[in-house]
């Protein structure tokens, strides 16, 4: 078992119970400094979310301080931010586990600890969730309760968001709202909202006369009740006059403080404690640093720190696998990144899009050669599909990258602006599949089911970099509606893929082998696991048939009748969820075709899959090559077993 060391104060921490109980305002500080190295420690060696966590360890310390946790609600948005606050509530001595198989969650998760309010993964949920918690609480008759949701400055951009905050500020509700304003997007905040809040953080004029105005509260109050709420009206009356954008936060009714030093533990708690006297809905504006107090992550890469791997804790600099000088097969983010590219070269209608992920999709590289025609949204999926249809209308043919989990929040968008319209808007879903230590929340298994089912719609995967490559060229050239490319996180299989743009008949796969016994269909990389356990079952003598199927819809039906005519038996694959999948499609069109053939459907069973390696998870799902290979081993012996019945009774 994995063990590290707590400082002597950290070590006392069992709860947050023991943080307020034990320790002293002015003890805190160095509670933050053994917090701090800590995080530092174990995520050097295990892995995961960095820069964000150590940006708040001063407010988490501070929020489990002030606020009485767990029956006052503490809701993180996204998570990424949320080490501290696992490791402060009983789970330190797990920690060591966290996003590995079978270990603690990289995210706050309810049925993991009661002190996780609220189960996050996806941005900017944490004002919409706490304004429902303080509603509850309200008519629960529990008014001592607070709420507090913790979002940084990139979910802030979130159109989600700002529903929230609209809404709350007309409930009157007893909720806080703490704007962790630290840039430490993966990418860079985009729009208004980032000027604005650099407006607030950055006026020297602003800052130097509202501490001005509270110094003279603090000499007029014996004057009267009245001198904070006459005084608050002069600084509203200033910050009109030296910010012209400044009553954005006060046209939403809601109490506006700050920004205040995210990095003072004991002004934070006096902070909190002092907004805890005021009701209604208040947003304090917090500004932290990424990376603060780890130098490397301090000055380095926000989106090298957002998660750098393993490092050495003493240098920052990472520590890599085998340096062997043998080729590898690159990511399929890049090989869409580079793609696209050489696309847009030759067709002046292509224009690429992103919700916040030029980084994470490899959409940076057209940013950086063709920035005009490169448009980062910023955290707001459902605007990208719909500015793209909105492109798509006036001739343009957008390539909307989003990640698949993160599609599941712009549907709406896809059935009613893309496909009920026809537009041609070519879809191009990273992380399809099960995605490794990011977890449930990330899994991207549910878009061949919700995308397959919408007219208009074409669904396909390639299963290795060239054919990635002839599918965006495809879905530009050959095709004038909806289009979707679903490719997995992490690496292909094939190191020589910077092959010539092919054009592919829409609907139409590949035949990868031949064979006897049964036939594998595969849709996806997932079908280099299918190689695999068709190469060991050539070995043990049973010649098995390999399609590669490329398009769920429109599904090849020359294929499908060759392969329902020859063999009884069939075994479909997919790294997505089975229900409404690639097999329930080829089930579908088996029904239809008045075939009959015993049919073993692999992929992502009904339940949530936890986090993991792919390997991992893969093996866990049953989809795996050895997994694969036992499918087909059994029916192979069904078959055999019925074959010879036949013949003894004949």
């Amino acid at each position: 078992m994995d063990t590290y060391s707590a400082g002597p104060f950290l070590e006392r921490i069992n709860i947050p119970s023991d943080l307020r109980e034990k320790f002293k305002p002015e003890e805190l500080k160095q509670v933050c400094d053994e917090l701090r190295q800590y995080i530092i420690d174990v995520v050097s060696e295990k892995g995961g979310h960095f820069g964000a966590s150590l940006g708040v360890v001063e407010l988490t310390v501070a929020l489990h301080y002030v606020f009485n946790t767990p029956y006052d609600n503490l809701v993180w948005d996204v998570g990424h931010q949320a080490y501290g606050h696992k490791i402060l509530t009983g789970r330190r001595k797990n920690f060591h586990t966290n996003r590995k198989y079978k270990g603690i969650s990289g995210f706050p998760k309810r049925s993991e600890s009661e002190y996780d309010t609220f189960g996050v993964g996806h941005s900017s949920t944490s004002v919409s969730a706490a304004l429902g918690m303080a509603v509850g609480t309200r008519l629960n008759n529990k008014d001592e309760k607070f709420n507090v949701a913790i979002i940084g400055d990139g979910a802030m951009t979130a159109g989600m968001a700002f529903e929230g905050l609209n809404h709350a500020g007309i409930e009157d509700s007893n909720m806080l709202v703490i704007l962790n304003d630290n840039c430490m997007s993966i990418d860079p905040p985009v729009g208004a909202l980032k000027e604005y809040l650099t407006d607030i953080t950055t006026s020297h004029a602003y800052n130097k006369v509202k501490g001005q105005i509270w110094d003279l509260l603090g000499q007029i109050s014996k004057f009267g009740p009245n001198a904070q709420s006459i005084v608050q009206k002069i600084e509203n009356a200033i910050k009109s006059a030296i910010l012209k954008q400044s009553n954005l936060f006060e046209s939403l009714k809601f109490r506006y403080f700050g920004p205040v030093d995210g990095h003072d533990v004991e002004y934070l708690t006096k902070v909190l404690n002092d907004l805890k006297d005021i009701k209604g809905p208040k947003l304090l504006h917090v500004i932290t640093r990424k990376g603060a107090g780890y130098e490397p992550a301090e000055i380095g890469s926000a989106t090298k720190w957002h998660a750098p791997g393993l490092f050495d804790k003493e240098t920052g600099v990472p520590i890599l696998g085998s340096s062997d000088n043998i080729p590898k097969p690159p990511k399929f983010q890049d090989v869409f990144g580079k793609s696209i590219i050489q696309l847009a070269k030759a067709d002046k209608r292509i224009v690429g899009v992103t919700p916040a992920m030029l980084t994470g999709s490899s959409l940076g590289m057209m940013m950086d050669v063709m920035p005009e025609r490169t448009f980062d949204v910023g955290i707001a999926e459902q605007h990208a599909v719909t500015f793209s249809a909105g492109m798509a209308a006036e001739g343009l043919i957008p390539f909307c990258n989003i990640y698949s989990s993160f599609m599941q929040r712009a549907y709406d968008q896809v059935v009613h602006d893309v496909a009920l319209q026809n537009l041609h808007v070519v879809f191009c879903l990273d992380r399809g599949g099960l995605v490794g230590a990011d977890g449930p929340t990330h899994h991207g298994v549910f878009d061949i089911a919700y995308m397959r089912t919408l007219p208009n719609m074409v669904v396909a995967a390639p299963m290795d970099e060239p054919q990635l490559r002839h599918m965006m060229y495809t879905a530009s050239m050959e095709h004038k509606g909806p289009f979707t490319i679903r490719y997995p996180r992490g690496a292909g299989s094939v190191v020589d893929w910077q092959v010539p743009f092919e054009k592919m008949d829409v609907g139409t796969g590949r035949k990868l082998k031949t064979g006897k016994y049964l036939a594998i269909l595969s849709i996806g990389a997932i079908g280099t696991e299918a190689a695999k356990a068709v190469g060991d079952l050539e070995k043990k003598g049973i010649n098995v048939a390999h399609y590669d199927m490329r398009f769920v819809k429109p599904l090849d039906e020359v294929m499908l009748h060759e392969v329902f005519s020859k063999f009884k038996s069939v075994v479909t694959v997919e790294d997505g969820c089975i229900q409404g999948g690639f097999g329930s499609a080829v089930v579908e069109w088996m029904a239809d075709q008045g075939y009959s053939a015993n049919v073993r459907r692999l992929g992502v069973p009904d339940r949530w899959i936890e986090h993991g390696t792919q390997a991992e998870l893969y093996e866990e799902c049953g989809y795996d090559a050895a997994a694969i290979e036992e499918a087909a081993q059994e029916l192979y012996a069904k078959e055999a077993s019925s074959s010879g019945s036949a013949s003894a009774s004949a």
